[in-house]
């Protein structure tokens, strides 16, 4: 993959690319509209086609949160046209790297050392990059290692990226602004804490040490010593990333193995924790020569308060759903329905969400789950449409927490879609009641 020999740092300079990119996509909408007065039946998948290869290649260069976004879009299957989402995934562990000169350049600015000054080893070319910062492999002492750089000027180009990516996810999205400020603002809360790689490598530790009890899972050795805020170094893990694994056609056993790993990494956080790591893109796993799920990064984490956990979880584990008080009594708690809600918005909503949480629990319910049949998705993303083009559900509703726990749950749900896995879902169930 082409290197990147430089890297847009000021306000400026990455204003100026998104309104490069703004232009493109103008022209690519005159361009469809054109050949649509000829041609009436045209669809958009040329459209969508040219838009995603011109956004992406914007978010890309500007690498940060801008290129967070697009990695975030792309694990919501329902969410954009198949040619966005095929396109941004790329950010998850293949976005284009920045060049060798530039990383001694970046990594002597935030360590004060070149590389080799530190390491016995260092490769210049970077093993994976993605949307904060890319990996580097080294050596030190017979160890091999995985040094994570992030880019320059992530971290204080958040809050601006963000209010320059609004118009295109307010296009793309088609949420009111309410409820596109709600979803931002928890975006940029979780970019902040992920551009902390001081705080990372302490989540990293303190989540490793705590799941370490699980089965066929693996975690790097961290090493805060080498770690500054802005470079992580921990062990090298070697293995495949999920589209390389799944290439290598593993046995349903083998997927099997791997999906439950996930399931109960992602369960045993949930309920027995109350926080979680909160970005389960494939870019994050890796699976091991034998077999075993590595977890390399612990950017993203979300605390769950007591306060969301126990009304939401409760709703998918027990029969409350089925008594009408119980469950508008925590839709209440959850801001699902509000206290402005006349009678019969107060009936639409129980009735609407008593549907998506009963879709949301049903591999909870039956104990277990084969994730690799079509059915159950195409019946939540059958929802996904048709709740998108109602106008009840055009003003935000719910709790900011719901943004990264169904992100979490519903990104877990694909990841072991893909891998086509059956899994036991009675191993980590929610607690209903607090201490």
């Amino acid at each position: 993959m082409k290197e990147q020999q430089s890297i847009p740092t000021s306000k400026v300079a990455r204003s100026a690319k998104f309104v490069g990119t703004g232009i493109k996509i103008g022209g690519n909408y005159l361009k469809h509209y054109s050949k649509k007065l000829f041609d009436p039946t045209r669809d958009k998948e040329e459209l969508n086609n040219d838009n995603a290869n011109d956004i992406y290649d914007s978010l890309s260069q500007l690498k940060g949160s801008a290129l967070k976004i697009a990695q975030m879009l792309s694990m919501d299957k329902n969410m954009l046209p198949k040619a966005y989402t095929d396109k941004f995934s790329l950010a998850q562990y293949n976005a284009p790297p920045l060049s060798g000169p530039l990383i001694v350049k970046t990594f002597t600015k935030y360590f004060g050392q070149t590389p080799d000054n530190i390491y016995d080893k260092f490769n210049l070319s970077a093993a994976h990059a993605a949307s904060i910062g890319q990996v580097h492999k080294a050596e030190l002492n017979g160890r091999k290692l995985a040094i994570k750089i992030q880019y320059p000027g992530v971290g204080s180009s958040i809050s601006s990226d963000l209010k320059l990516v609004k118009p295109f996810a307010f296009r793309l999205l088609g949420m009111s602004e309410k409820e596109l400020d709600i979803y931002m603002n928890e975006v940029e809360e979780k970019l902040l804490e992920e551009t902390d790689y001081e705080l990372e490598v302490k989540r990293s530790i303190q989540f490793s040490n705590a799941c370490a009890k699980l089965d066929n899972i693996v975690f790097p050795t961290y090493y805060p010593e080498l770690s500054s805020r802005h470079i992580i170094t921990m062990d090298w893990i070697e293995g495949l990333h999920l589209k390389e694994y799944l290439a290598t056609n593993p046995t349903q056993e083998e997927r099997n193995k791997i999906g439950q790993a996930l399931w109960d990494f992602y369960n045993y956080q949930q309920h027995e924790l109350h926080a979680v790591h909160a970005d389960p893109h494939p870019g994050n796993f890796l699976i091991t020569p034998d077999g075993k799920l590595g977890v390399i990064d612990f950017g993203c984490i979300k605390e769950i308060p007591d306060d969301f956990y126990y009304p939401f979880f409760s709703l998918t584990t027990t029969s409350i759903l089925e008594d009408k008080e119980q469950t508008i009594a925590a839709f209440r708690k959850l801001e699902m329905i509000q206290d402005k809600d006349n009678p019969q918005q107060v009936e639409f909503y129980r009735a609407a969400y008593k549907e998506m949480i009963e879709l949301f629990a049903q591999p909870y319910i039956k104990g277990t789950f084969d994730f690799s049949k079509p059915d159950y998705f195409d019946k939540m993303y059958a929802y996904g449409e048709k709740i998108s083009k109602m106008p009840e559900f055009k003003q935000a509703r719910g709790v900011k927490h719901f943004i990264y726990v169904n992100r979490t749950n519903f990104g877990l749900y694909n990841i072991l879609h893909d891998l086509g896995a059956t899994v036991k879902t009675d191993t980590y169930k929610p607690t209903l009641h607090s201490n």
